[in-house]
């Protein structure tokens, strides 16, 4: 078995604002705080002797590497990233930025708030506009019926409630 794997498919390069301002600070933090602690520790590591055997050393470099892969991402990423801080203009239709109440074929709620891919959030029930059930509400309105394919299989929802401040009540 190899080590290849297909190349990931692109996604929408859109965020909040707030994403936006986490990711930035994000960054910051692990520029400005904690890389610089680590390469102390490193060198700290280092000065200690025999690298081959140094548990700690090994460690500090493994972790710089993982901090160094995640600042480079990030200084790409936030450069080709639109931020989208307006409602659309047509406020009751499923787009970017929505809060939606949804019902499923069995009558049970369901809150979500469909957002760029670097923000998701499953404990908040905010999902990647890249989703499959949120490509599927896309441009549907109050009470229209749509499927997903989801990985539990095809289910059916029907849009109860769309909005732009915030958790919709229902």
């Amino acid at each position: 078995m190899s080590r290849w794997r297909p190349p990931q498919a692109a996604s929408t390069a859109i965020i909040t604002r707030d994403g936006h301002q986490r990711l930035k600070e994000e960054l910051d933090h692990l520029w400005t705080t904690l890389r610089p602690e680590v390469v102390r520790a490193l060198a700290a590591a280092a000065a200690e002797g025999d690298r081959s055997e140094n548990a700690e050393y090994t460690y500090r470099k493994k972790q710089l590497g993982e901090i160094d892969r995640r600042v480079r991402y990030l200084s790409k990423r936030l450069q080709v990233l639109k931020v989208v801080d307006s409602p659309p203009t047509d406020s009751r239709a499923v787009f970017f930025g929505a809060w939606l109440l949804l019902e499923d074929d069995h009558g049970r709620p369901h809150r979500y708030r469909i957002v760029g891919p670097d923000e998701t959030d499953a404990g908040r029930s905010w999902i990647s506009i890249d989703s499959p059930l949120a490509r599927a509400a896309l441009k549907k309105r109050i009470d229209d019926e749509f499927e997903a394919d989801l990985p539990a299989g095809r289910v059916a929802f029907c849009v109860v409630a769309v909005s732009y401040e915030g958790p919709p009540d229902g």
